[in-house]
């Protein structure tokens, strides 16, 4: 015999069925209202641009005021980590090791922690790492694809240069005469709205050949990827090691400096390598051991692919642009920065576990890697003064070459492992084994050097200069340094000044 319900029970089942309908309404008109805000900013656009393209940022406020807000604020130079921040650090200082293994290369003259998207052109235009035409008879030490990354000026260039607005060859651009600084007074807009979206429907849209061209080589159309996976790839077309082909490539005429992603034989550290080896390729030749180097770029999205998030679908987006709420709208917050600065929206929207625990996690897991870092820097450093010495005594072409092989394959793992901007984050495990192999190899070379000392009567440790500091570094490895900064410097007070009234005066650049 069914049971009847008290008095009280069937009130209490009915306020209860009023309260689930009130929320129920409460989440519906929410969706209504987002969905309405939503379709506004886009059936209510104040500016519509009728190509994919538009470098200037500032014409994207107007319709996009939140995620404009949030782009500016990378300009930020506050936050600082156990590791890294986003301010400007002068890495060489810290590290001299790493001005002995890019000599020959002009990262041994200027390295910094990166700041925020808003810094690019300006840290670009800085850094001694490119030239200062017209000062002191100085000249372009870069090509015009240097700029490649820094700005949403690059795809609008390439255009210019190729003569379409639609499907384009940016082989002009690669290639263009004037250099890295013919296009100073072009290239005024730092990495932004066009970088990532198509400015006619805002969808996510990688702005760069390279990467198409990469994902086409390998069978893949990055038209084709999920939304999920093209909020990593619109970072991957910069975040992202690469090469330039060299200009006297008897292999590909009419493709100077043209910029290409070594994806063919798969997306780690060693298939980089085997593809570089199977074309016979070097960045520059060590001065101090005569070693033909492979220098290492960022190679974030490759190093991501090797960790636990990458490989359970989490996004970039996910943890550098988390997602905000403000009213019935949702967006993504492109103030684009460490996860560790916003832990409640990044690391806990999965992980239950306190954010104090979770960035300890993080500095743990950073500090084993350090750890192996300097070990294989140390032995780095010295292999490649102990091979100069004995070079310098006569060893034979025969007795270096199995040697500069192992130096070659050192500093490549080295390289990748801490060119890979949050490498210690995405894939510690990758990053410690990388940096394992470079000292293995680093200490081998090192045995084969003491075998050939010891036959050319050297009994004992080689002596080596000191370059315990970066100016000392730099002096022992031949750099200027005074004259390089001086002439940095009036380049920066006489040339920059005038491509930026150039780019104002052409409307090009429009400064809030």
């Amino acid at each position: 015999m069914a049971k009847t319900l008290k008095k009280w029970q069937g009130w209490a089942l009915f306020l209860g069925s009023m309260v689930v309908v009130f929320l129920l309404g409460l989440l519906v008109s929410s969706l209504m209202e987002r969905r309405a805000e939503v379709a506004s900013v886009f059936n209510n656009k104040r500016t519509v641009f009728e190509d994919s393209i538009m470098a200037v940022n500032e014409k994207f406020m107007a319709d996009y005021p939140r995620e404009y807000e949030t782009w500016a604020m990378t300009e930020d130079t506050t936050f600082k980590s156990m590791y890294n921040s986003s301010q400007e650090v002068d890495v060489l200082e810290q590290r001299p090791e790493m001005v002995v293994l890019w000599a020959g290369y002009a990262f041994s003259r200027h390295y910094n922690t990166p700041r925020g998207h808003k810094h690019c052109i300006e840290d670009l235009r800085k850094i001694l790492r490119t030239g200062n035409p017209g000062i002191d008879g100085d000249s372009d030490i870069q090509p015009a694809t240097c700029w490649t990354c820094k700005g949403p000026d690059v795809p609008r260039m390439m255009r210019e240069l190729s003569g379409s607005k639609s499907v384009f060859d940016p082989a002009n651009y690669y290639a263009f005469e004037g250099k890295w600084s013919g296009l100073g007074a072009e290239m005024m807009n730092s990495v932004g709205c066009s970088d990532c979206h198509d400015a006619r429907t805002m969808d996510l849209r990688p702005a760069r050949p390279a990467i198409y061209e990469a994902f086409a080589r390998r069978g893949l159309d990055v038209r084709d990827q999920s939304h999920q996976e093209m909020r990593s790839l619109v970072c991957a077309q910069c975040h992202v090691e690469y090469y330039f082909i060299k200009p006297d490539d008897p292999k590909n005429p009419g493709k100077a400096n043209y910029l290409v992603f070594p994806h063919d034989k798969g997306l780690t550290c060693e298939a980089a390598e085997e593809y570089y080896d199977s074309i016979g390729f070097y960045d520059y030749i060590h001065p101090l051991s005569k070693t033909p180097i492979l220098k290492a770029q960022h190679p974030g999205y490759e190093m991501s692919k090797q960790g636990i998030h990458a490989q359970r679908g989490v996004s970039c987006a996910d943890c550098h642009m988390p997602y905000k709420q403000e009213g019935g709208v949702k967006f993504s917050d492109h103030q684009i920065m460490s996860p560790l600065a916003k832990i409640d929206r990044t690391c806990q929207t999965c992980h239950r576990q306190d954010a104090e625990v979770l960035r300890q996690n993080v500095y743990d897991r950073q500090a084993k890697c350090n750890e192996v870092r300097n070990r294989a820097e140390q032995e780095l450093a010295r292999a490649h003064f102990e091979a100069k010495y004995i070079i310098d005594k006569g060893a034979t072409e025969a007795e270096m070459k199995p040697i500069q092989a192992l130096l070659r394959k050192s500093q490549w793992r080295w390289d990748y492992a801490i060119a890979s901007h949050g490498a210690t984050f995405h894939a510690p495990q990758e990053v410690i084994r990388l940096l394992s192999h470079s000292v293995d190899y680093a200490q081998q070379a090192r045995l084969l050097i003491a075998r050939v000392a010891a036959r050319q009567g050297l009994i004992g440790d080689i002596p080596v200069p000191d370059y315990s500091t970066k100016a000392k570094a730099q002096a022992a490895i031949g750099l200027d340094m005074n004259t390089l900064n001086s002439k940095k410097q009036k380049f920066l007070q006489s040339v920059v000044p005038k491509w930026i009234d150039e780019a104002k005066k052409n409307g090009k650049l429009i400064e809030i």
